[in-house]
């Protein structure tokens, strides 16, 4: 009789088992069926959220407040990247180490996404500009290649993914299209930066941008550098010298001391803006040049 009931107490506990059992690898399904996507840059992952939604996952490789250029790509990195179905980075040089670590990267199970495909690229002194998301065009064809790599991975969401991407486009070209009208109404087109980072967006505007350091963020500034960048601002009537943080702020200010003038912030956006969105931010960038120029 008690064999009978330990069989009997078995055969209960078992469905319970299994339904219990179920109920968490339907869950696990459910969470595995988000397209794990790892971006390299702060605004390429604002760019995949925009298109990809509760569809995906996505994490960015380099930390948030690290800079790009300067990412020392070690063995746990290159782990975390192989856990992704899709990786999107920049290219154009951005992610230097990328091509010491690229022939070890499975592209069978990790789709390579070089989001600087189809651009307008721009070459400086022989160095490619990767600045590409500081322009609103280049923006646009960076997230087409972000929702083409999706749709290739997650072929049943398509409408999705294309319904999403058409409404962030519709938001970088009303954008675009705003300041076109606004930048042709100034006589000025020049302005000074600390790093030469907004060709792309000058390129979309008309503008002229003259920078004390270079693509990279590189060059040494030197007495000579800040007297063309005085005499620079002194002949084009510029008044406002544009930095993109404490590390440029002494420089930019000596600058502006010197034209009497004055020192605003500019975001590069290779990093998050605190509590500002891709469009946010860009609107931040336009509207403040904007206002410097007369």
């Amino acid at each position: 009789m008690k064999k009978l009931l330990v069989k009997l107490s078995v055969l209960m506990i078992l469905p319970v088992m299994l339904i219990g059992c179920s109920t968490k690898s339907g869950n696990d399904n459910e969470q595995s069926e988000k397209v794990n996507v790892m971006v390299s840059i702060s605004p390429l992952k604002e760019f995949a959220e925009r298109i990809g939604g509760d569809k995906i996952e996505v994490s960015t490789l380099v930390p948030e407040n690290a800079e790009p250029h300067d990412m020392d790509f070690g063995p746990k990195d290159l782990e975390k990247l192989m856990k992704s179905q899709v990786f999107v980075y920049n290219g154009l040089g951005m992610e230097h180490w990328l091509e010491n670590v690229e022939g070890q990267i499975d592209k069978d199970k990790v789709k390579m996404v070089d989001s600087s495909t189809g651009a307008d690229v721009r070459v400086i002194d022989g160095k490619q500009d990767p600045h590409l998301w500081l322009s609103l065009r280049e923006a646009t064809v960076q997230s087409n290649n972000i929702k083409n790599a999706l749709i290739e991975v997650d072929p049943e969401n398509k409408d999705f993914y294309e319904e999403n991407y058409n409404k962030f486009k519709d938001e970088l070209d009303s954008l675009y299209n705003e300041y076109k009208d606004k930048f042709a109404s100034k006589t000025q087109k020049y302005f000074m930066t600390s790093h030469a980072a907004f060709g792309y967006l000058c390129r979309d505007f008309g503008l002229t941008e003259n920078s004390l350091h270079d693509i990279f963020g590189e060059g040494e500034v030197t007495a000579k550098k800040n007297a063309g960048a005085i005499n620079y601002c002194k002949e084009k009537g510029i008044t406002v010298i544009f930095s993109e943080g404490s590390e440029t702020q002494k420089e930019a200010e000596t600058i502006a001391n010197e034209i009497g003038g004055k020192v605003e912030p500019i975001y590069s956006l290779e990093t998050k803006v605190e509590g500002k969105s891709y469009i946010e931010a860009m609107r931040y960038n336009l509207e403040t040049i904007y206002n410097s120029l007369k």
